[in-house]
């Protein structure tokens, strides 16, 4: 299958592209700079100029593909409005997709959060969160499931809060800068709220099983640790990097904030019966070893 993909240079989107390349697929990567383009080149990928919000070459994309993959986002964290920014920027493209692939029958597989559900881990059954700091992201994720009933084999393949690599990563990732630049291996609160965790190499693994098999309008959940108590993993950074642990404001963490501070674990029972998806690969605390001091 010929894939465009969006994203395809960041620690999962690399991932992804050498999986779908490992098992026979051919890769489109929509690439905004030099040395995006240099990157997908080397791993095999064939380019596409442009950004996220190039919709004329997003909509290009898709139109050359035999199915499409999303995964990029602006990462902006930095306030409120930067983050709804992105959030917009991601869901006109995402429905610029969607858009080409109407009555195709051809695979979409969109990224979207783990949800989170009060008193309990949350499921593949669980609707994605509509509001608050991401909302906008959940609207665009459920307008893309929607698309199964106009011709497209569309999914979501849910992430947790931490996907990561050689121990960095996802909002483990962001603990370790943090810590970096404060001199304080911080978390918020108590420590004791769930973060669900999954190794970028297993995601990539269940992004191509969904661009291969999943049914329209479904979604699905890349959790290979159902939740590490933040306090854990806080531990683990301070640790490595020879830092204190302490609790610290949820000011801290800018308009992330409330969701840092949330208990939200999460399961992939569903997941792992379905599509035979099995994560081979270390957990975040194992992970988070590899931490350079």
């Amino acid at each position: 299958m010929h894939v465009f993909i969006t994203g395809g240079t960041g620690l999962i989107g690399s991932a992804v592209v050498a999986e779908l390349l490992a098992h026979g697929h051919t890769v489109l990567a929509l690439a905004r700079s030099d040395a995006s383009a240099a990157a997908a080149e080397a791993a095999g990928a064939e380019v596409i100029r442009g950004g996220l919000a190039d919709l004329d070459a997003i909509r290009a994309g898709a139109a050359r593909s035999e199915g499409a993959i999303h995964l990029a986002f602006g990462n902006d964290f930095s306030s409120a409005e930067a983050v709804a920014r992105s959030v917009a920027e991601e869901g006109a493209a995402v429905a610029a997709i969607g858009e080409e692939l109407i009555g195709s029958n051809r695979p979409f597989v969109t990224v979207s959060g783990t949800p989170w559900v009060p008193g309990r881990a949350s499921t593949e059954a669980d609707q994605v969160p509509t509001e608050g700091p991401v909302g906008g992201r959940g609207r665009s994720v459920i307008g893309v499931l929607d698309l199964a009933s106009r011709g497209v084999r569309s999914s979501a393949v849910r992430m947790p809060r931490t996907v990561h690599n050689a121990g960095d990563g996802g909002f483990a990732g962001l603990l370790t800068q943090i810590a970096r630049r404060t001199g304080v291996s911080g978390y918020p609160g108590d420590g004791t709220q769930r973060w669900p965790a999954v190794h970028a190499l297993d995601a990539a693994v269940l992004f191509r099983l969904a661009l291969e098999k999943a049914p329209a309008g479904t979604a699905w959940h890349a959790v290979a640790d159902e939740g590490d108590a933040v306090r854990d993993i806080a531990e683990v950074i301070g640790r490595r990097l020879g830092l204190p642990v302490e609790s610290v404001p949820e000011e801290t963490y800018g308009p992330l904030g409330p969701i840092f501070a949330t208990d939200q674990p999460s399961t992939s029972t569903f997941t792992r019966r379905q599509l035979g998806w099995e994560p081979t690969h270390p957990s975040l605390l194992a992970d988070l070893e590899n931490i350079k001091p």
